[in-house]
C-alpha cells in the first residue's frame, strides 16, 4: 500500500457513498486510477466489504457481552471447533466467534435485547452439547470501538 492507496481508503471510509469519480477529483487523479486501486484493494482482500455498518443497539440489542466457551475437542464424538463455530453461526445474536488460547477453546461476542434476554441467548449458545462449559462477561461500555482504519495509516 502506498499514500494513494492510504488517501483512497481515508476518503471512502470517510464518505462511503462518495462515488469513483468524485473520489478521483478530490483525490486529483484519474477515475480509471481510482477504479484499478479498489479493485486491486478489493481483489488483495484489503478491503472486504461496502456494506453498511449496523448498529445492534439501534436494531434493539443494546446488550453486548463476551462468552468463553471450553468446547470438547474430538470431532469424532460431535466436538471440535468446526462443529461449534457452525452451530454458533446458526444464531444470530452472535457476532463473531474466535479460536483463542489461555483458558477457554472459544470466545463469542454476542448481543441481546436486555440482560434478561442474554440469558436466551446463551441458553440457544448452550444447547450444542460439544459445549462444556462457559463463562460470560457483560460489556458495559465501548471505549474503543471495532476498527481497522488506523493500521492503514501505519502500513507501508
Amino acid at each position: 500500500m502506498d499514500d494513494l492507496d492510504r488517501r483512497l481508503i481515508d476518503l471512502f471510509a470517510t464518505d462511503p457513498r462518495i462515488g469513483v469519480l468524485e473520489a478521483s477529483r478530490r483525490l486529483g487523479v484519474a477515475r480509471g486510477t481510482v477504479q484499478a486501486r479498489l479493485d486491486k484493494l478489493t481483489s488483495s482482500g484489503v478491503i472486504t466489504s461496502w456494506g453498511p455498518d449496523l448498529s445492534p443497539a439501534a436494531l434493539g440489542y443494546p446488550v453486548t457481552a463476551f462468552l468463553t466457551l471450553e468446547i470438547r475437542q474430538d470431532e469424532r464424538t460431535g466436538g471440535g471447533h468446526d462443529t461449534v463455530g457452525a452451530h454458533l453461526a446458526e444464531i444470530p445474536e452472535v457476532l463473531e466467534a474466535h479460536t483463542i488460547t489461555g483458558a477457554g477453546d472459544l470466545m463469542a461476542r454476542v448481543v441481546a435485547r436486555s440482560n434478561t434476554d442474554l440469558q436466551r441467548v446463551i441458553d440457544l449458545v448452550l444447547a450444542n452439547p460439544a459445549i462444556v462449559r462457559s463463562s460470560t462477561v457483560i460489556a458495559l461500555a465501548t471505549q474503543v470501538p471495532y476498527r481497522v482504519l488506523p493500521l492503514a495509516a501505519v502500513v507501508g
